[in-house]
C-alpha cells in the first residue's frame, strides 16, 4: 500500500484563479481627413489603394495589476497611382485590464496577443464606420492573428539582439509592438 502517493498535492492546487477584468474600452483619439472631398467621392474618382498600418501599445497603470492597452490602427488611401491622398484615418482604440494570478511568464503574451484579440471586433468597427461616415465604402479590416505577429516580431527582436551584444531593451517595460502593414 502506497500511502504517500494518496498525499501528494496536485499540481497548481494552491495557486489562485487567474482573473481576467476588462474595466472599460473606448476611442481614445479618432482621425479622419479627406483631403480632396468633394473631387474624391466623384464618380470616376476610382477606388483608393490602402496602406494599413497597426500598432500595439501597454502602459502600466498605477493601481495593482491595470494595464491599458492601446491598438492602433492607421490606413491611408490613394489614387493616381498612389499620388493622390483621398483619405487618411486614424484611431487609437485603449481598453483597461486588470489581471489578477497571471503568471509573469504569461504576461507580455497576454497584453500583447490576447488583449487586442479581444479588442479588435471594437476597433475595426469604429474603424469601418469612420470611412463610411467619410463617404467611402467602409474598410473591413480582415481578423489578425496577433499571436503569429507576436512570434515574428519576437524572432526580428532576437536576430537585432543577435548582432547587437550590448545587453539594451532591459528597462523593465512592457514593449510596444508594431505589426507590418
Amino acid at each position: 500500500m502506497d500511502i504517500m502517493a494518496d498525499e501528494q498535492p496536485q499540481p497548481g492546487a494552491d495557486q489562485a484563479p487567474i482573473a481576467i477584468n476588462i474595466l472599460a474600452q473606448y476611442t481614445k483619439d479618432l482621425s479622419f481627413e479627406n483631403p480632396r472631398a468633394p473631387g474624391s467621392l466623384q464618380q470616376g474618382a476610382g477606388q483608393p489603394s490602402i496602406d494599413l498600418g497597426i500598432n500595439v501599445g501597454v502602459n502600466e497603470q498605477p493601481q495593482d495589476n491595470v494595464y491599458e492597452v492601446v491598438l492602433n490602427l492607421n490606413a491611408k488611401g490613394t489614387t493616381g497611382e498612389g499620388k493622390d491622398v483621398a483619405f487618411v484615418v486614424e484611431l487609437a482604440y485603449g481598453g483597461l485590464f486588470q489581471l489578477q494570478n497571471v503568471p509573469q511568464e504569461h504576461l507580455n503574451l497576454f497584453l500583447i496577443v490576447e488583449a487586442p484579440r479581444l479588442l479588435f471586433p471594437y476597433a475595426r468597427r469604429v474603424f469601418a464606420d469612420a470611412v463610411r461616415d467619410g463617404g467611402f465604402p467602409p474598410l473591413m479590416i480582415d481578423p489578425i492573428d496577433f499571436g503569429q505577429l507576436y512570434m515574428q516580431q519576437q524572432q526580428r527582436m532576437q536576430q537585432q539582439q543577435g548582432g547587437n551584444q550590448d545587453g539594451g531593451g532591459e528597462g523593465g517595460e512592457t514593449p510596444n509592438i508594431i505589426l507590418p502593414s
